[in-house]
């Protein structure tokens, strides 16, 4: 996204000097820098208190050292690693039943209830030890390939086969072996959605990544036929989406979807599908098991793919990205798959042995049982259920809180609020969530999710600004008592708004001459050392 005037290099950074003699540790100095740097990229906002705070903080002293890693580029963090390192400073673990994570882009783990029995315990041979083939071992392969020809392609004459599915060590994993081999071409993408896919748009200086803006970025998705216009007009070559959509919760299927699928089959335009949360649909007329409906193979849960609109698997220009990491909630095994035409797979395969080399063979033998048709009948359904009523509860509490959802999440795990209607400087996503880490409460700012590779776009201020991604992917008690939390931080603000300006102000001078332990608890701290631990979305 593009850079404010005069923001400081990173030689700068490392020489930060403050106008007083306060002591202040220097990784505060620096995480202070960085956190306010990244409100300046999003609203680019010139007023006394944010010249004040910048020379608090010693961003317009024009003093430079010398950087001793010059080869080096910056690379920002992701809006989740953003949000937890802020929450890290302020006290955060994952064990904390005090804190609320609601930021974290990855479903609870353990059991669930009507769910089919998980065994991980493995017996791992000396063959398994080998290397993996870099497009994964062929029983694994299989077994994807049977799962989209049943759900999804009964009666069809095309069947995917092994040769038509890549599996890979993660979804980002999956996207970057395909933007590697992608050749010189536009890649359309919409706004908001992933933030990842920033980084994976901007890697290769041969793809010019072109958007794909929605009129209202509370829009569920766009018509077909301004896309098509778009597409053709544009002369796009490929375009990225996820559906459901990260982070709207919104779903393009049915006739549209069909309507999409035929578009880029017609221009010949190559459409990735990121397909991670398409076991998570909570509206569909199907029949639970659990309240009445047959237990069999007759009676299987909503899910939705583009790979039921595909005429020939070896012939349209449709790559599906899906894998372990949601639909089956094992996301620590970091094992998912590209499904695309056979000739692609081929260079994903060559792609995946100079840029990742592959997923590991123990993991994918793992996942064998996660495969069987039975299982992922039962477990989807239970999965259902479980998130359902955990969307249902939420969404309930964000409207007596005055959060807007304008349209209602009808997948994932995710809920695109609306922050106009709270009192300032709440109704900044980057504020509120200063606020909410002073809170004990995670969640991941709009402006994340407005994709700017390399920064090609000119923003002025970001049009998500006002919303904020709310996850329901943890457990329950998660989410009740980031609603506690969340009634603290709104009752605070209806008695005493303030503009976000001053909050900025006030908010960086406070944690400057904060001596007390505390200090490392500031309002904009996001740390610049070791973020290893922290753990991202897909």
């Amino acid at each position: 996204m593009d850079q404010p005037s005069e923001r400081p290099t990173i030689k700068q950074r490392k020489s930060v000097k403050f106008s007083d003699d306060t002591e202040c540790p220097t990784a505060v100095k620096s995480r202070l820098c960085e956190s306010f740097e990244m409100y300046l990229k999003y609203h680019h906002e010139k007023s006394e208190n944010t010249n004040q705070a910048s020379k608090q903080l010693g961003l317009s002293n024009g003093e430079e050292e010398e950087d001793p890693f010059p080869m080096f580029r910056r690379v920002e963090k992701t809006g989740v690693i953003f949000a937890t390192a802020m929450a890290k400073e302020r006290g955060f673990h994952p064990e904390d039943p005090t804190w609320a994570n609601m930021g974290q882009g990855a479903p609870e783990c353990e059991a669930l209830p009507d769910a089919p029995p998980r065994d991980y315990k493995m017996d791992i041979s000396f063959e398994e030890m080998e290397y993996a083939p870099t497009t994964g071992i062929t029983a694994l392969r299989d077994k994807v390939a049977t799962y989209y020809n049943h759900l999804y392609r009964q009666g069809k004459q095309s069947q995917y086969k092994a040769e038509n599915v890549c599996i890979v060590p993660g979804g980002r994993a999956g996207i970057t072996r395909i933007m590697a081999v992608l050749g010189e071409t536009q890649v359309g993408f919409f706004n908001p959605d992933y933030t990842a896919y920033e980084q994976a748009l901007g890697l290769f200086m041969r793809l010019t990544p072109s958007v794909y803006v929605h009129k209202d970025v509370n829009e569920a998705f766009m018509d077909p036929d301004e896309f098509e216009f778009q597409t053709v007009g544009r002369g796009v070559g490929t375009v990225l989406l996820s559906n459901p959509c990260n982070p709207t919760g919104q779903s393009i299927e049915g006739d549209n979807l069909e309507k999409y699928v035929d578009i880029a089959r017609r221009h010949n335009v190559a459409m990735i599908m990121d397909e991670f949360y398409s076991h998570y649909y909570y509206d569909s007329d199907a029949v639970a098991p659990a309240d009445g409906g047959a237990d069999d193979d007759t009676n299987w849960p909503k899910t939705v793919s583009s790979s039921k609109y595909i005429d020939d698997v070896n012939k349209d220009p449709i790559l599906i990205v899906n894998g372990l990491t949601k639909n089956w909630r094992c996301p620590g095994l970091r094992l998912c798959w590209v499904v695309a035409p056979a000739p692609i797979v081929e260079l994903l395969g060559a792609a995946g042995s100079f840029l990742d080399g592959g997923a590991n063979a123990p993991s994918q033998h793992l996942a064998l049982p996660l495969m069987d048709l039975e299982f992922i009948r039962r477990d989807t359904w239970a999965l259902q259920r479980h998130f359902k009523l955990k969307r249902d509860y939420f969404l309930k509490e964000l409207e007596e809180l005055g959060i807007m959802v304008v349209n209602k999440p009808n997948a994932t795990f995710y809920v695109w609020a609306d922050l106009s209607n709270l009192p300032a400087p709440l109704n900044d996503s980057l504020l509120f969530l200063s606020e909410c880490t002073r809170h004990k409460i995670i969640c991941v700012p709009g402006v994340f999710f407005d994709v700017n590779p390399r920064g090609i776009r000119h923003i002025k201020k970001s049009m998500c600004n006002q919303n904020v991604r709310f996850s329901y992917g943890p457990p329950m008690q998660n989410l009740v008592v980031g609603i506690k939390n969340l009634k603290e931080i709104i009752n605070k603000f209806k008695i005493n708004p303030m503009r976000a300006s001053v909050y900025v102000k006030t908010m960086t001078g406070n944690s400057l001459h904060d001596s007390r332990e505390g200090a490392l608890r500031q309002t904009f701290c996001a740390p610049s050392t070791d973020t290893s631990h922290l753990v991202d979305d897909e």
